[in-house]
């Protein structure tokens, strides 16, 4: 069932992907495979003294007209409403382009300068435990000089954290810019990598003790997955090296060099995540050949048990095809206890064998 609920799943992705074939450059139509969701968008507006919270956007409100000295954070999940995504599009004069993307989840993580604002695409990460498959779900954000948009395909509670700490005034983060909001909102999602990291660690343990204890096939089954996992993995966190670097290097208004040191911290923590990563992939591929060398010895001890008692019968099923020639004229007819001594030279002959392998190891 689940086979197959995924392959429905792509089939209506190839579906949607199809509507988009030959559409001029720009045109907004949401690509995902997520739930459709109503699109909901809040408004948090603070400054050192001050904050406030919309949490249901008054449709005829220009979200440009901020107050001064206010940082305005525009945080948007749901990508299925396309009015209310392009409405905000041509608020904040955000690119069609850029808008495209947003609405089409499947873009790899990217840094890109338009001068008024930067547009950055991330990769979130979850561990779903009830269908024990990672989800991945696009975080776009639009960096402006006083303001940052946060684009989710769901509602989640990922960014809860940095709403704490806005509405609680706890940390730099009601003292500072609008870039070091837009650092904070990708800290929380690299460090929800670490969670991940730990999550293929505890699978990896569990996954070890079977491949040594009783490789079975569905053991076989789990490494292929977990392998998948890492790959995929892979493709969301490795990107993310020139995204920091590209925000470290820009030379652009928008980012303040106070904010250099916090992305050089990024920076570290996604070196770690990749070097742990390839650490689990090594580990993996070692599980794989590991599972492999257990099911081939475990077909050799079979095999070496078969071949013995092969052995062991070979030369009593001489004995026993021997004297059970039809011929008219056989000695032992008139002997009552020959074939009692028959049967017991076997038995000696078997036993001997046993021995013989028991002291030579085989067995």
């Amino acid at each position: 069932m689940r086979r197959f609920h995924k392959t429905l799943k792509k089939t209506n992705l190839l579906s949607k992907k199809k509507k988009k074939i030959g559409l001029p450059p720009g045109t907004l139509i949401y690509t995902g495979e997520k739930p459709k969701i109503p699109t909901k968008i809040k408004i948090i507006d603070y400054n050192e003294e001050n904050y406030s919270f919309i949490e249901e956007f008054p449709s005829k409100k220009n979200l440009q007209e901020i107050e001064k000295n206010y940082i305005r954070w525009v945080e948007i999940a749901g990508l299925t409403e396309i009015e209310k995504i392009e409405e905000i599009g041509n608020q904040f004069k955000i690119h069609p382009l850029v808008l495209e993307d947003i609405l089409n989840p499947d873009q790899r993580p990217k840094f890109e300068d338009y001068g008024n604002y930067i547009f950055i695409v991330l990769n979130k990460l979850l561990w779903d435990e009830s269908k024990e498959i990672f989800e991945s779900e696009q975080i776009s954000l639009i960096l402006g000089e006083n303001y940052v948009i946060s684009f989710s395909e769901l509602e989640s509670d990922t960014f809860k954290p940095i709403f704490e700490r806005i509405r609680a005034a706890r940390g730099k983060i009601r003292s500072m810019k609008a870039d070091y909001l837009a650092y904070a909102l990708i800290d929380v999602i690299i460090d929800n990598y670490f969670l991940i990291l730990e999550t293929i660690g505890e699978l990896i343990d569990n996954l070890e003790d079977k491949v040594i204890k009783n490789p079975e096939p569905e053991v076989m089954q789990s490494i292929y997955r977990l392998k998948r996992f890492s790959i995929d993995i892979r493709k969301s966190i490795w990107p993310l090296r020139q995204v920091i670097n590209n925000l470290q290097r820009e030379q652009t208004n928008l980012i303040s060099d106070e904010l250099h040191i916090y992305l050089k911290d990024i920076s570290d923590h996604i070196y770690r995540i990749s070097d742990q990563l390839e650490n689990y992939r090594d580990i993996i591929f070692g599980m794989l050949d590991m599972y492999l060398s257990s099911v081939s010895n475990k077909m050799n001890d079979i095999m070496k048990v078969l071949t013995i008692i092969s052995t062991v019968f070979i030369p009593l099923s001489f004995l026993a095809g021997f004297y059970g020639m039809n011929f008219i004229n056989m000695p032992e007819l008139s002997n009552p206890i020959a074939y009692p001594m028959l049967i017991l030279v076997m038995l000696i002959l078997a036993i001997a064998m046993i021995l013989f392998f028991r002291r030579k190891k085989w067995i």
